[in-house]
């Protein structure tokens, strides 16, 4: 029973084999070309809308791989003057800061967000995804601990690679 299954495996790889087009190298490395220059149409007509709507973009090759890089901007979320509220309106201002922080995930604002684990002066970053600074800006001075004085913020422009991933 066992060489009757494996005939049966045997045979169907060599079917399916045989089905299979054998490509040249000059045939591999036509596709690998064509698919480059797809990704880079690809890349250009991505910079291309971003600009429409404001962003600043570039991109560039290095090697096979190009490049989208678009201006972020972060958001230094460092103590306030006023941090002198009672553990309940603390509480209360960390919930709504929190809230504040996931309306601007849900809206597409923000791409990275998060508190840092030390008890320093800057107590996180977020990471604008805005046309404009100014934009950044105004959304991070709507943080209720901003408002409410016991967060400020500083920001600063960053670029980085479109859709790259933290690792």
């Amino acid at each position: 029973m066992k060489k009757l299954i494996l005939a049966t495996c045997v045979l169907a790889f060599l079917n399916s084999c045989e089905n299979k087009e054998t490509k040249t190298s000059e045939e591999v490395k036509e596709q690998d070309s064509l698919q480059q220059a797809n990704i880079k149409l690809g890349v250009e007509e991505r910079s291309q809308q971003l600009q429409e709507q404001g962003y600043e973009t570039f991109h560039y090759q290095e090697g096979d791989t190009t490049y989208l890089m678009q201006k972020y901007f972060m958001v230094f979320l460092k103590s306030g003057k006023n941090r002198s509220q009672d553990s309940t309106e603390a509480a209360n201002l960390q919930r709504k800061h929190l809230a504040h922080l996931e309306r601007m995930v849900q809206e597409g604002y923000t791409s990275l967000t998060g508190p840092f684990g030390d008890d320093g002066e800057i107590r996180g970053i977020v990471v604008y995804n805005t046309p404009t600074l100014k934009m950044a800006d105004s959304l991070a001075n709507l943080d209720p601990m901003v408002e409410a004085g016991r967060l400020a913020v500083e920001v600063h422009p960053w670029w980085t690679s479109k859709g790259g991933k933290l690792k």
